[in-house]
């Protein structure tokens, strides 16, 4: 499902949002998400319960995502009622080529690659664990689709990956934030992801205040548009998360930093985006005018990059908690965490900058719980 709507619009049928399923990605992260549950949990009588919806949703990926058989998730708006895009970057002008013209279906976008990836990876993961049978061949279908999207969607004269195929193969060649996505999912190379992150780090992407979603200088691209060059904090934060994923900290502590700027000026309340104008000495971030505030996603971003600059991961199977060469963002030299839960174990963390590094040290803790500090 895309999204559900009440009202008098949906229920006249004058938007199709009553329960509307023009969704490509959401059955993608349906699973990728169930994985990452149970690596953090270890609550496979949940998985065991989920179980045949898991595998239901891999069978929408092996015989509906895919539309023309070239290995892609794909999409294609199938009444005039429905949305011309389907993944989050919904609006009608998101998807274009570099010289701005719209793709002819079906689109095969970016990041939905990698959260299928993701999902096949997790799939495997939580097959092996389950003993089921089918392990090895979802492991394989995602190191296919990771060899795919390399080969299809990477562009060397731009040091950065294409935001779609359209329906004749052809790459969208346009740069925006959706290879964020990708890195956050862990599919590219990792020479790939240092050079899709310094760019992003640039001031095509950066604003000072987070991540626009188009780089500057694209077709399209106004910072005042809703999905072609504004700033959306958890998009900003998947994007952190995956450069962190790949060894980049101080970068993402820095990012945190804007975020964590713009929410000052917005109450501590961060909204579902904000325009992406250039920050200027004693201005404000400039609000979108009809962006929800507070937003659940944007609220959970600030999460995620706290998470990613103290490369902090947890596997509840083994009863480890793994902090991976951590910093802080500047001005924040001591940070807590206490009451971390990890399977049947509990444990407070401190972390604090010493001579220019941040170190971690272990305070309470109860039960089967270890941590491995690294870097």
């Amino acid at each position: 499902m895309h999204e559900t709507r009440g009202g008098e619009m949906s229920v006249l049928g004058e938007v199709p949002f009553g329960l509307y399923y023009g969704g490509v990605d959401t059955t993608c992260l349906f699973i990728a998400l169930a994985g990452a549950y149970a690596r953090r949990t270890n609550d496979y009588g949940t998985i065991r319960a989920l179980w045949p919806h898991l595998i239901a949703a891999a069978g929408w990926m092996s015989d509906y995502g895919d539309s023309n058989g070239d290995g892609l998730i794909d999409y294609a708006r199938a009444a005039d009622t429905g949305l011309s895009n389907q993944g989050w970057k919904d609006s009608e002008d998101s998807i274009f080529h570099a010289d701005g013209r719209f793709p002819k279906g079906p689109v095969a976008l970016l990041e939905v690659q990698g959260y299928a990836f993701a999902a096949w990876k997790a799939l495997a993961e939580m097959g092996a664990a389950l003993g089921d049978g089918r392990a090895l061949e979802w492991a394989a279908r995602a190191e296919a689709l990771r060899a795919l999207v390399e080969d299809r969607y990477w562009m060397e004269d731009e040091g950065f990956y294409a935001i779609a195929l359209d329906g004749d193969g052809e790459q969208c060649r346009a740069v925006a934030s959706n290879a964020g996505h990708l890195l956050f999912m862990g599919l590219p190379s990792h020479e790939r992801a240092r050079r899709v992150t310094r760019r992003m780090l640039t001031a095509e992407f950066r604003s000072g205040w987070g991540l626009r979603t188009l780089a500057k200088g694209q077709a399209r691209f106004n910072p005042m548009s809703y999905h072609n060059g504004s700033v959306w904090p958890h998009d900003t934060a998947l994007a952190a998360a995956g450069m962190a994923r790949y060894g980049e900290r101080r970068a993402v502590a820095m990012l945190l930093g804007e975020i964590y700027g713009s929410a000052a000026h917005f109450q501590m309340r961060l909204p579902e985006l904000f325009c992406g104008f250039v920050r200027e000495t004693g201005e404000p971030p400039i609000a979108y005018p009809v962006a929800c505030l507070p937003q659940a996603w944007a609220a959970g971003s600030v999460f995620l990059m706290m998470q990613s600059v103290l490369g902090l991961s947890i596997d509840a199977a083994e009863g480890l908690v793994e902090v991976n060469n951590p910093t802080l963002p500047a001005g924040l030299d001591r940070l807590s965490i206490t009451r971390l839960k990890v399977g049947d174990g509990v444990i407070d963390l401190h972390f604090q900058r010493l001579n220019g590094h941040v170190v971690v040290m272990p305070r309470e803790r109860s039960g089967a719980v270890n941590l491995r500090a690294t870097g």
